[in-house]
């Protein structure tokens, strides 16, 4: 299998496989690459719907002048193992709408040893900044994915991810929804259900709360479940 980075021409081809409908396993066979080689060039350089190759190289080529860390090929077997976890985890929660910044301490967070790290842990094991950090933990908090606990003795901010944090991801995201049905139910009724709109805001006001109230009930019959 071929090794080493990927060429200006690696990312043409991968741009044409893309436009063709491909799989990144199937373009990936073509460049005698690993598929997760073919994701994670795809997930940081804008989307299998906003690929371009020539940005791709030149944002590799900006990562390198700034001397990004790499990994060593010989590294041990389950640092690898990590990393691959680890970027393919962070690459799917971009693909679900997250934030590359805040995808990466959730991820970080996700695969630290107890689940709990300081700002400063955050932002020296990322290699970002603490405004960057403190922006995502901010957002992440808001969507209940962690959460945040005061150190009384040293006087610091510790965020958590432990077994909950998908109920409360789950049943925020549920209520949001709920919240939205209501107003669109209530604006169906203002225009009338007699009315094309009307009826169009109410029937999907019903869909979105009914969607909702199952996630809910579902959220709490689940949040015990063993692994």
């Amino acid at each position: 299998m071929a090794e080493g980075r990927l060429t200006q021409q690696d990312r043409r081809r991968i741009a044409t496989g893309l436009a063709e409908g491909r799989s990144y396993a199937e373009i990936a066979r073509r460049l005698d690459r690993p598929t997760s080689t073919i994701s994670r060039e795809v997930g940081r350089n804008g989307g299998p719907g906003d690929y371009r190759p020539e940005r791709a190289h030149q944002a590799t080529a900006r990562r390198a002048r700034r001397g990004t860390p790499a990994r060593s090929p010989d590294a041990e077997p389950q640092d690898r193992k990590v990393f691959e976890v680890e970027e393919g985890a962070v690459e799917m929660a971009v693909g679900m709408g997250l934030p590359k910044m805040m995808a990466r301490v959730l991820i970080g967070l996700w695969l630290s040893e107890d689940g709990r790290l300081t700002a400063a842990e955050l932002s020296r094991g990322l290699k970002v900044s603490p405004a960057s950090i403190s922006m995502a933990v901010g957002y992440l908090t808001r969507q209940g994915l962690i959460r945040r606990e005061r150190d009384p003795r040293r006087r610091r901010d510790i965020y958590v991810v432990d077994d909950d944090a998908w109920y409360h991801s789950a049943v925020i995201s549920a209520r949001q929804t709920l919240t939205a049905a209501e107003i669109t139910k209530a604006a169906g009724q203002t225009l009338g259900l007699d009315t094309p709109v009307g009826r169009r805001l109410a029937r999907g006001g019903a869909f979105l709360e009914r969607i909702s109230l199952d996630a809910l009930a579902s959220a709490e019959r689940w949040r015990d479940l063993p692994p």
